[in-house]
């Protein structure tokens, strides 16, 4: 069994319980516990959060798990029995925020409303997190992450425009998804504390997380009638931007958004020329020529080595970097100074190594304590607290329930 270090962090104190599965709502209460809060997951016996059952895999252990389910505790309970519910209005009680992803209306045919549980928490913050939100006529649909980037709109606009449309090779839209649903879970924390009304109900659609973000997309649409289309590695908003090839054969991703910062650019190239040059001197007649701007810098990239590069821009305070892979993350002093690859005890695989935390906090940081739990690992210790003795949890475990 795992012997997790005490929470710490600004959240310290907070108590979240996770019945959610597989990504964004299990991230929203990792994201949680990285800040301090303790976390229980309730998981289905037998089986646990499917997450569990997704590779890689060491032997018989998921990595996706022992990353992603950090922080946290886990119970089995089987939530569609009555002891299973009444376990967890003993556990609602006990807790400020639930957060659950089942399609809309699941709780509530299974016999737990919101209502419900409410009853047993007055005080209780629910959020909500599924594929189209808790109404709308899309409501009652099965939603993932993956479907959901195409049913926002980014999907369509990703990838080179002589090819089909490109999906994140992460779970990107989940853990958007995610970082709302703590949002939404702290704010309307906040509003309970300083007493506007009473508890709310955070709903977060997995769709919209991603759509919030094409913001310009929507207004471009809108006032100028243009449907944004892929453009590969370029910008919309300002040119020279992509990826470019140094004479070594590595990458380096370089972004001029301001005429400032192509003004560095030109000079750390040595083409002032390009500042003064009507066809190049503004960002809106660079974006009319973006083939040509690129090719210019493609050209002069071409002739240093990545590290020849990165040192020019460097000087000129250029926006570019070295288009990293794993392994130059693992070797990078940055992200070690920064404790972004930190250590990890997991009863089977030894350390491991996982991201760090984010945000910082200067005064309370967080901290990632413990690897993904065993499933049911901290069950018997939770009941005791409960007040459930030995032959009790024995008949709930031969029953099932848990």
């Amino acid at each position: 069994m795992t012997q997790p270090h005490p929470p710490q962090g600004p959240l310290e104190g907070l108590r979240v319980l996770d019945i959610a599965t597989v990504f964004a709502g299990p991230f929203a209460a990792a994201l949680m516990g990285d800040m301090g809060a303790e976390v229980l997951k309730v998981e289905m016996p037998g089986t646990g959060d499917p997450l569990r059952a997704l590779g890689p895999f060491q032997g018989d252990t998921s990595l996706t798990w022992a990353a992603s389910a950090r922080n946290k505790k886990s119970v089995t309970l089987d939530l569609r029995t009555d002891a299973g519910q009444e376990i967890l209005l003993k556990l609602v009680a006990e807790h400020d925020v639930v957060i659950e992803n089942f399609r809309p209306g699941t709780l509530t045919r299974w016999g737990v409303p919101v209502e419900r549980l409410r009853e047993a928490n007055p005080d209780l913050i629910v959020v909500h997190v599924s594929g189209f939100g808790q109404d709308g006529p899309l409501a009652h649909k099965a939603g993932f992450g993956t479907p959901a980037t195409a049913y926002s709109g980014f999907a369509h606009i990703s990838g080179f425009p002589d090819r089909p449309p490109v999906l994140p090779s992460v779970s990107l839209v989940d853990y958007l998804t995610g970082m709302y649903a703590a949002m939404g879970a702290l704010a309307a924390l906040y509003q309970l504390r300083v007493g506007r009304g009473g508890p709310d109900d955070v709903d977060v659609a997995l769709y919209e997380s991603m759509f919030r973000m094409l913001e310009v997309v929507v207004t471009e649409y809108d006032v100028l009638g243009q449907v944004r289309q892929r453009s590969g590695n370029e910008l919309a908003a300002s040119s020279p931007a992509g990826i470019y090839e140094t004479r070594d054969g590595q990458w380096m991703v370089i972004v001029t958004s301001t005429e400032r910062t192509f003004a560095r650019l030109a000079a750390a190239m040595e083409r002032e020329d390009m500042l003064t040059d009507p066809r190049y001197s503004t960002n809106r007649e660079r974006l009319a020529r973006r083939t040509e701007v690129n090719q210019i810098l493609a050209d002069w990239t071409a002739t240093l080595t990545r590290d020849e590069v990165a040192a020019r821009l460097d000087e000129f305070s250029v926006p570019a970097s070295a288009v990293y892979d794993v392994a130059d993350i693992f070797g990078d002093e940055h992200y070690a100074a920064r404790d972004m690859l930190v250590k990890v005890d997991h009863p089977d695989l030894g350390p491991i190594t996982m991201p760090g935390v984010v945000p910082k906090f200067e005064r309370h940081p967080g901290s990632v304590r413990s690897a993904g739990p065993g499933l049911g690992e901290h069950t018997q210790e939770v009941l005791e607290q409960l007040g459930y003795d030995p032959a009790q949890i024995n008949a709930l475990r031969s029953e099932g329930v848990i």
